[in-house]
């Protein structure tokens, strides 16, 4: 590791900012969800296409059949959920949305339980296990208090899974191209699945008043680019178990600001399940990079 100084901190600290504003810039709009999602994607392509044809565009033209189909299966899972993401939050909290999406490395690890037989250890399961029982606490409270919030919670499960197959093929993808041929290949295939389901759904491409536009070009600078630039250039720094750590923070961040801007309250319930989910993926991350590091020194 380079001799960390305290300015990838800052990056961590700014990049973790910038994505707890993804679910507020979503709450603001009246967009459709298929809608946000392609602007987001197409916008975020659009301002990576002069880089991408600085170079990367030729490890894009040696793909072979095999690539460009876990392309266009990564960028399905990707339009998928972000339409699934966008459309739990018109049903449920702020808060309840990011922090089940946050349960994505728990997905991983099924993922790799079953597809590569990673072991599992005791710590690891009693970890997820909390984590789990975090969500079930937050859908009972939801469920009593506001059947939407219930079917929410279930979009925002359902996003966090398909987010988590789109990391699992892009580990594969990201062995053989680079960042920025990976990021713009993925983001224009999904902008095109996202254009094909804006069209067949029969949701308007436009025209929208320029609060709207902006708020599509927002989502695609801030969270999108801003925030997770900073964090994979922060990678060059510290370990990838202190990125995941941080992101633990962004339902922090994006439920103190529904706070001030939508004044929604968190309920106990969201409170304890947030906080079990939370305490059971920090030490799910924790416990995966202690094994990681056993397995390295073997």
């Amino acid at each position: 590791m380079k001799n960390v100084t305290y300015k990838p901190y800052i990056a961590i600290a700014i990049g973790v900012a910038a994505i707890s504003f993804s679910a507020i810039l979503v709450r603001y709009s009246n967009a459709d969800s298929g809608v946000m999602a392609f602007y987001r994607l197409f916008f975020s392509s659009m301002i990576l296409l002069p880089l991408f044809f600085r170079g990367p565009i030729k490890e894009v033209t040696r793909f072979g059949f095999r690539e460009w189909v876990l392309t266009t299966i990564s960028g399905i899972f990707l339009a998928f959920h972000f339409i699934l993401w966008f459309e739990s939050l018109r049903y449920t909290s702020v808060a309840s949305s990011t922090v089940l999406v946050t349960m994505q490395p728990l997905f991983a690890f099924v993922g790799a339980f079953f597809l590569f037989k990673e072991r599992v250890t005791g710590g690891v399961l009693v970890s997820v296990v909390l984590a789990m029982a975090g969500s079930i606490i937050i859908g009972a409270g939801d469920f009593s208090a506001e059947g939407e919030a219930l079917y929410g919670d279930v979009l925002a499960i359902l996003s966090c899974a398909l987010i988590t197959a789109y990391f699992l093929l892009g580990q594969v993808l990201r062995r053989k191209i680079g960042l920025t041929a990976y990021t713009f290949s993925v983001y224009s295939m999904s902008a095109a699945v996202l254009g094909i389901y804006v069209w067949i759904t029969g949701e308007s491409f436009g025209p929208y008043p320029g609060v709207e536009w902006g708020i599509f070009l927002l989502l695609a600078v801030i969270p999108t680019l801003f925030g997770h630039s900073l964090l994979n250039w922060a990678l060059g720094w510290v370990s990838s178990t202190t990125i995941s750590m941080a992101i633990l923070f962004e339902p922090v961040g994006a439920s103190i600001l529904a706070y001030y801007l939508f004044q929604e309250y968190i309920s106990l319930t969201q409170a304890i399940g947030s906080a079990l989910i939370l305490f059971g993926l920090s030490c799910f991350i924790l416990m995966t990079n202690r094994t990681s590091s056993v397995k390295g020194a073997e």
